[in-house]
């Protein structure tokens, strides 16, 4: 498969590859906005995920097997409840280049960064620090802060956080290498993005690992805004655990159910955790001893029963990345993108600037705009697409983000952005 690089203007050009696009036909298994008579441009699934067509029946089978069932659906369901989260197992596993037993569906991505520390933050005298991107999300910030403080130590000093050393706040991987030279005998665990949520940058996941592991730290990634993104290949990375949302680009609802992932070298480990009933070691789990014995893997780290009514939407989108292929969707998005920011250099450089990096293998989906002009105009810029139907993302104080996904988003929806930011620049 390939897209076509030689970009041109216009909707026919867009049109054209539309037509020619062998995913087309995903966009058809998601419930797109109306607007007025049309269907909104639709670009904020690095905020919230559209539905896939396909939900709605799943809950509805889930609440039909309970009215029906009761209890017993927990082994008589369409999808038993009992060993629901292994439906999800394989599917999350292929998307972010993990082996089963490393990724599990549970909690919130805050709650299970937090069960993640609790097992790899283990600060000492001499390593207590924590590396983290200064304009990391607010979450992981707050989360981070408290973990210090709980074990007696300073945010101040014991919070390193890294600058972006390049234009528009972009962290190379020469400055997270010089931060691990100057600190990293301090530095208990480090703490970065997939991709960046304000700049939308990726970080190299197996090369950041590999520095940080040869300073002795322990390695997570935070991938809100990586997962169904980008490939991430979690477990060649080499990295000691990472943390996911999935009502982003993996589509699952608001609140969804997240993701954690354990590398298989912790797979049965002494490391200390907050532990409940779901992750006893599922053969004895029912015999309710009072002796926690841990589950092999990152099922370990569950501790109550599985949400069935959120995992249902879950299993419904992870089976069509399956039949997507998160390199096949990878391919489009690149080329997407590219396109959208080279229409925006061509229409409208005297309106936009790009804050993510302009080279396609160091940005997902998502570009950051900021429009020049008054303080005011960037918002301005943000309620006229809305008018039209144009749906992004607003980010104090000055930034749009717009992320043409490429399960749902087509060429024409970013040249008809395009075309309403210039009609803006001509009011």
């Amino acid at each position: 498969m390939s897209y076509s690089l030689d970009f041109q203007p216009g909707l026919d050009w867009a049109r054209t590859q539309d037509q020619a696009d062998p995913l087309k036909t995903f966009r058809d298994e998601f419930c797109i906005p109306p607007h007025g008579n049309d269907a909104q441009v639709y670009l904020c699934g690095n905020s919230l995920g559209l539905q896939p067509q396909a939900t709605r029946q799943a809950l509805l089978d889930e609440l039909d097997d309970w009215g029906r069932l009761a209890v017993e659906a927990h082994f008589r369901g369409r999808h038993p409840w009992m060993p629901y989260h292994s439906f999800v197992r394989d599917n999350l596993a292929g998307l972010v280049g993990a082996q089963p037993g490393e990724v599990v569906a549970m909690n919130s991505l805050s709650a299970n960064l937090h069960l993640m520390l609790v097992s790899f933050y283990r600060p000492t005298t001499t390593r207590n620090a924590i590396l983290l991107e200064k304009r990391a999300f607010p979450s992981d910030q707050y989360a981070l802060q408290s973990q210090v403080r709980f074990h007696g130590h300073d945010p101040a000093t014991a919070l390193i956080e890294l600058d972006g050393d390049e234009a528009n706040g972009v962290i190379s991987l020469d400055a997270i290498a010089r931060a691990l030279d100057e600190h990293g005998e301090r530095i208990a665990v480090v703490l970065l993005p997939g991709v960046q949520y304000l700049t939308g940058q990726i970080f190299d996941l197996k090369a950041i690992t590999a520095l940080a592991h040869a300073k002795g730290c322990i390695v997570g990634f935070d991938l809100a805004h990586a997962v169904g993104n980008v490939p991430v290949d979690l477990h060649d990375s080499g990295c000691d655990f990472a943390v996911w949302c999935h009502y982003k680009y993996v589509n699952s609802g608001p609140g969804a159910v997240a993701g954690c992932f354990v590398h298989e070298r912790h797979a049965r480990s002494e490391l200390p955790r907050f532990a409940g009933w779901w992750g006893h070691d599922q053969s004895t789990r029912f015999q309710m001893g009072p002796q926690f014995v841990p589950t092999t893997g990152a099922d370990g780290w569950q501790l109550s029963n599985p949400p069935i009514l959120a995992l249902a939407p879950l299993r419904v989108s992870l089976e069509i990345f399956h039949r997507a292929g998160i390199r096949r969707l990878r391919e489009k998005s690149l080329a997407l993108t590219a396109y959208l920011a080279w229409a925006i250099q061509r229409e409208v450089p005297q309106l936009i600037d790009i804050l993510t990096p302009a080279e396609p293998q160091r940005r997902g989906s998502q570009l950051s705009l900021r429009v020049k002009g008054p303080r005011d105009a960037g918002r301005a810029l943000f309620e006229h697409l809305s008018e039209q139907g144009i749906v992004g993302d607003w980010r104090e104080p000055d930034v749009i983000r717009v992320a043409p996904t490429a399960l749902y988003n087509r060429f024409d929806d970013a040249w008809t952005l395009v075309e309403a930011m210039k009609a803006f620049a001509r009011a």
